[in-house]
């Protein structure tokens, strides 16, 4: 099963998780492909996540996080022994998402939120200071990121699989170019010689 950790703001709703899940329609193998709506709360998030996860076996999961999603799912990954796709994900959250409390609007739909201080105590609370098994992860990140530092990802993530994307952005918003890559490392033919 692959499950897919939006980011912040972002939803079941974004391009890189909707041309995934038709690609795994496509392929017949909807039914193996999972995309929450993930609560504002990190601690709430990493519950709901985890109850999913819980339902395969470790060997049989592979987690791919954008942003946000990236944070959780390396925690995840790590608490569980199980493979994970990072896609520009956040290194320092809890640094990173300081100056977002307040009221927010997710992006596919304008529906208001609120993004607590108390947050950011959880957000802490999920930091992985160092991966322990780098053959399990596979990072994508793009140079042109706006948002996040290419490079802290790179440090973070040193020797798992890479590919360092040169420009692109945030959301990688040339991603159907990868999504095979993606896929194949989750275990998916997708018919695409890698």
């Amino acid at each position: 099963m692959i499950l897919y950790l939006h980011g912040f703001r972002s939803s079941p709703l974004s391009f890189k998780t909707s041309l995934l899940a038709a690609r795994m329609q496509t392929l017949g193998r909807g039914d193996e492909y999972a995309c929450p709506q993930l609560p504002a709360s990190p601690r709430a998030a990493i519950e709901l996540a985890l109850a999913i996860a819980q339902t395969v076996p470790p060997a049989e999961l592979i987690l791919i996080g954008s942003s946000l999603g990236g944070y959780y799912a390396t925690w995840l990954a790590e608490k569980l022994g199980c493979r994970a796709v990072l896609l520009n994900p956040a290194v320092h959250a809890a640094r990173d998402l300081a100056t977002q409390v307040g009221v927010k609007t997710q992006y596919h739909s304008n529906e208001a939120f609120e993004f607590k201080r108390e947050y950011i105590d959880e957000l802490a609370a999920l930091a992985v200071p160092a991966i322990t098994h780098p053959e399990r992860y596979f990072l994508m990140a793009a140079t042109g990121d706006e948002l996040l530092d290419w490079r802290e990802m790179v440090a973070q993530f040193a020797g798992a699989r890479q590919r360092v994307i040169q420009g692109s952005d945030h959301g990688i918003s040339d991603f159907a170019e990868y999504a095979d890559e993606v896929l194949a490392f989750c275990g998916v033919d997708t018919g695409v010689a890698q």
